[in-house]
C-alpha cells in the first residue's frame, strides 16, 4: 500500500481549532492516553479514535495498516507503549524492547502512509538519556554517553522512536514531532506489586503495610537518587499544546521543573497514606540513575507550565488506587 499524499494540510496545521477531526490516540487506557483523552474531550474535541489492545494489537502490522487505511485520521498521538520499573526491564529485557520497537514503527509508518495524517506526536521518556547526563538534562545530551543499564532495552526502543520521527519528516517532510517526558504518575497509573514504577509500587505497598499493621516497611535502595514527578493531567496538557505549537526536528523535554530524592518521596508518600511504620532502606538493592532532573527551559519559553503540586497530586492518585484499585480487589 502506497502513500496516496497528505490532504488539506495548508489550512488545517492548528491543531485546537480542529476540534471536529478526527484524532487517533494510540494506548488510550494506559496512565498518559486515558488523560490526554480526558484532555481532548474536556477541550470539546468530537471526532475521537481509540482502539483497545483486543480490537487493535499494535505490534501486528497488518492490522495497523488496515486499521490506519479504513479509518484515516488526521492526528495521531501515540501513548502506546510498554512500560515498567527496574524489575521487570531487567527482567523481560526482550518484551520492552521488541514490542516497543514493534508498536512505534507500525504506527509511524501507517499514519504517514494512509496519507491523511496532518500531524504526530511520538512519546518518548526521559530514560533515552545517559546515565550520567549534565544536569538538568538537555534535549541536546540525547546519545552522548551510555545509558542506564537497568533499562537500556526500552531506552533503545524509544530513541529509535524520535529518530524514526526525524527520519520521516528529512525524508518526507512529515511533521512528525516527539516529547519526553519525566517521571509520570497519577490516575490509571500501573500499581502492580512486581512491574510498576517508583512511585505507584510505594502508594501500593505502603497502603498495603498500612491494612497489616506492619512496624517497618523495606524499600529499595538507599533513598538518595534524585526524581522529578510530573503529574499525568499536565503532561497531557503539554502534548496538546504540542500538537498545536510546535513542529520542529529536535524532541521537547516535559518535566515540573522541581526534584525531590526517593527518600523524601517516600516519607511523602507515607504521609499520603498514612502509613506509621519505620521504613528501612535497602542498600543491597539498586538505586538506578543517581539523579535525573530534565531542562524543560525550551517547552517554558513557548509558554507552557505545570500546574499540579507533588503533594496535591499524591494525594488525588491515592484516591483513585484506592477506589479503583483497592475497592474492585
Amino acid at each position: 500500500m502506497e502513500k496516496s499524499g497528505n490532504e488539506s494540510q495548508s489550512s488545517e496545521t492548528n491543531f485546537l481549532s480542529g476540534k471536529s477531526l478526527k484524532v487517533f490516540v494510540a494506548g488510550h487506557r494506559g496512565l498518559v492516553g486515558s488523560a490526554v483523552l480526558r484532555r481532548l474531550i474536556s477541550l470539546g474535541f468530537t471526532n475521537l479514535l481509540t482502539r483497545s489492545h483486543s480490537e487493535l494489537d499494535l505490534t501486528r502490522q497488518s492490522e495497523v495498516e488496515s486499521f490506519f487505511f479504513e479509518e484515516r485520521p488526521r492526528y495521531v498521538i501515540i501513548c502506546a507503549a510498554k512500560v515498567g520499573g527496574i524489575y521487570a526491564n531487567s527482567t523481560f529485557p526482550v518484551d520492552f524492547i521488541t514490542a516497543n520497537l514493534q508498536i512505534q514503527t507500525n504506527v509511524i509508518d501507517a499514519a504517514y502512509r494512509c496519507g491523511s495524517v496532518i500531524k504526530l506526536l511520538f512519546l518518548g521518556s526521559s530514560c533515552i538519556y545517559p546515565k550520567f547526563a549534565p544536569q538538568p538534562i538537555p534535549e541536546s545530551a540525547l546519545l552522548s554517553a551510555p545509558l542506564e543499564p537497568t533499562n537500556e532495552w526500552y531506552a533503545i526502543a524509544k530513541i529509535a522512536g524520535i529518530k524514526m520521527c526525524q527520519a520521516y519528516r528529512i525524508q518526507y517532510s512529515w511533521d512528525a514531532i516527539s516529547a519526553m517526558p519525566t517521571n509520570l504518575y497519577g490516575p490509571n497509573d500501573n500499581f502492580h506489586p512486581e512491574n510498576s514504577h517508583v512511585l505507584p509500587a510505594l502508594i501500593r505497598r505502603f497502603h498495603e503495610a498500612k491494612a497489616n499493621g506492619a512496624e517497618k516497611v523495606v524499600v529499595w535502595g538507599t533513598g538518595s537518587p534524585l526524581r522529578e514527578f510530573l503529574h499525568v493531567d499536565d503532561l497531557a496538557d503539554a502534548i496538546l499544546f504540542l500538537m498545536d505549537r510546535y513542529s520542529g526536528a529536535e524532541h521537547v523535554n516535559v518535566g515540573s521543573g522541581k526534584e525531590v530524592t526517593i527518600k523524601e518521596l517516600a516519607e511523602l508518600v507515607a504521609e499520603v497514606v498514612g502509613l506509621k511504620g519505620e521504613l528501612v532502606w535497602d542498600s543491597t538493592k539498586p538505586d538506578g540513575t543517581p539523579r535525573k532532573l530534565m531542562d524543560s527551559s525550551k517547552l517554558a519559553t513557548m509558554g507552557w507550565a505545570p500546574r499540579v503540586p507533588l503533594k496535591e497530586g499524591l494525594a488525588e492518585t491515592y484516591r483513585w488506587y484506592l477506589e479503583n484499585v483497592v475497592n474492585k480487589q
